[in-house]
């Protein structure tokens, strides 16, 4: 009979296997993780049936290899449907981008979408520059389509001014992007808005190129809670 630790390895062989070997109609589906050599429906149905097995093992005190079996199924699958789900959205995402400025980036199980200050707004205003609705466009008909994200919006400034102030016209540009997007149709359920002001930067602010890219707006899309993805 197979021990708790066997059952584990081999639930977790074959949710990696089932990943590898799933059929799928979009281009981009095979490409493999470039840090892993993995295609990330692969990588996340594996990385979810270890994390499934472990838990069932753990509850089920008195069959824990057929525990860590069930664990690994459920978890598994719902992590590998989610991977080829978001799969699907960033390469489109990414098509739908091109020649925006709109950077899209892939980060685990999350898409985030960077949208400089230099075509979303005005220094200090919170009213959408006119070159930015066609990429808001472009975003409402892929959360439209693709509807089961999580979707957080973040303004940021760079550190000039006081923080009080940062944070304010952080906020109100992020809820100028949420309400755009509600306006054309994209759903407010899953949807949240914030101000981050000077926080997390991603270049220095001591020079006039640094807070140029810290001047910017996230969007990130990532599974909802107990979602079930197909």
């Amino acid at each position: 009979m197979f021990t708790s630790r066997r059952l584990i390895i081999v639930a977790t062989a074959v949710a990696l296997l089932s990943g590898c070997a799933s059929p799928n109609p979009y281009d981009n589906q095979g490409q493999a993780d470039s840090s892993t050599g993995m295609s990330k429906t692969a990588k996340y149905g594996g990385l979810g049936a270890l994390a499934g097995a472990l838990a069932g093992a753990a509850i089920d005190h008195n069959n824990r290899g057929k525990g860590a079996l069930i664990g690994a199924a459920v978890v598994g699958a719902s992590a590998a449907g989610y991977g080829y789900y978001a799969d699907q959205q960033e390469k489109k995402l990414r098509a739908s981008m091109a020649n925006t400025g709109v950077e899209v980036q892939r980060e685990g199980d999350q898409i985030k979408l960077i949208m400089p200050g230099n075509i979303t707004f005005a220094t200090d205003s919170a009213n959408i520059a006119s070159g930015f609705y066609q990429p808001l466009n472009n975003l409402a008909g892929s959360l439209k389509e693709f509807n089961q994200n999580q979707i957080e919006i973040v303004g940021y400034t760079d550190s000039t001014g006081s923080r009080q102030h940062n944070m304010d016209l952080s906020q109100r540009r992020a809820q100028s992007v949420a309400t755009y997007l509600t306006s054309q149709g994209v759903s407010g359920a899953n949807l949240t808005s914030r101000g981050a002001g000077p926080d997390n930067p991603v270049a220095s602010n001591g020079d006039v190129n640094g807070r140029a890219q810290n001047r910017r707006v996230e969007v990130n899309l990532k599974p909802i809670p107990g979602q079930q993805y197909q």
